[in-house]
Order: structure tokens, then sequence, then C-alpha cells
């Protein structure tokens, strides 16, 4: 019966009865994720990151994702600007380089923090990811990181 009533409707309305069934990955916003400098980043977000991660629903404001829940890559705009530190790294990129301070939890998750970019962007990979998944994708997001102009580079 219900094979029979979704067979009914049109294109349009199967596609968004399929898409309210997506699962909401949750992602808590970061403490300045209503600066209007994090809208152009969200905007120029890609939809598919390393290749097959397609970009999932979030709930919060300034908060992408892309994977499934508990093997979701999750980025947050307006998290605190990082100071200096001896893990920054550039990232050369064909959207542009952008300076990254790598850090890699004792569970296996990288965390990715833009340098010199007020606000800066957070990337969280968790294990589930990197174990099939190099973070190289991570300079897939410079063209996006870059709507916020640098104003200090890694030394």
């Amino acid at each position: 019966m219900l094979r029979r009533a979704l067979s009914l409707l049109p294109p349009a309305a199967l596609v968004a009865a399929t898409a309210a069934c997506a699962p909401t990955i949750a992602v808590d916003a970061a403490p300045d994720a209503v600066n209007p400098a994090c809208a152009p980043v969200m905007l120029a977000l890609p939809d598919v990151l390393a290749g097959d991660l397609s970009k999932a629903r979030t709930a919060a404001q300034a908060t992408a994702a892309w994977g499934t829940g508990g093997a979701a890559v999750t980025l947050r705009c307006g998290v605190t600007p990082p100071g200096p530190s001896p893990d920054c790294q550039q990232v050369e990129a064909p959207g542009g380089t952008v300076d990254w301070i790598i850090e890699a939890g004792d569970d296996g998750t990288w965390r990715f923090t833009t340098f010199g970019r007020d606000p800066a962007v957070e990337v969280t990979v968790p294990p589930t990811v990197t174990a099939d998944h190099s973070t190289s994708f991570i300079a897939d997001l410079a063209q996006a990181v870059s709507h916020v102009a640098a104003t200090a580079t890694c030394s």
C-alpha cells in the first residue's frame, strides 16, 4: 500500500520525502558561529570530500559534515583562532594556500584548525575515516576557507 502511494507522488515530492529521512549529523556550533565571515565559507564548501564522502545535514549554524554518523568529517566555522604553534603547516592547493595547525588526538582523531584567520575554521577527522582515507582532502577545503582573509602565516 505504501509503495503504491509513493509511486503516485510526483518526483519532486519523492526527493523531498527521501531527504527528510536522511540522518542529521550532530555537530556543536563554534563560539563565534554567528560571525558573518562564516557565511561565504559555508556556501563554498564542496559537496564531496575524499572522492566518496558526501556532504550530510547538520543542525547547528556554521557547521558541515561529510560521511555518516560516527564516521563523518566535521567542520565548524567560528572557533577561537589559535596562537602560533610548532604544529602549523602550510597546505598548498588550487584554491589557495591555507595554514593549518594539525593535532593528532590519543584516540586517533585528527584536528585541523586554520591559523592566521579570524574566525578560524576547525575540521575534525575521526579514525573511522582515516582507516581508509588520507587526510590530504584537507586541501579540498582551501577555496572555501580562503573566504576568510589570512592575517598571519606559519613561521
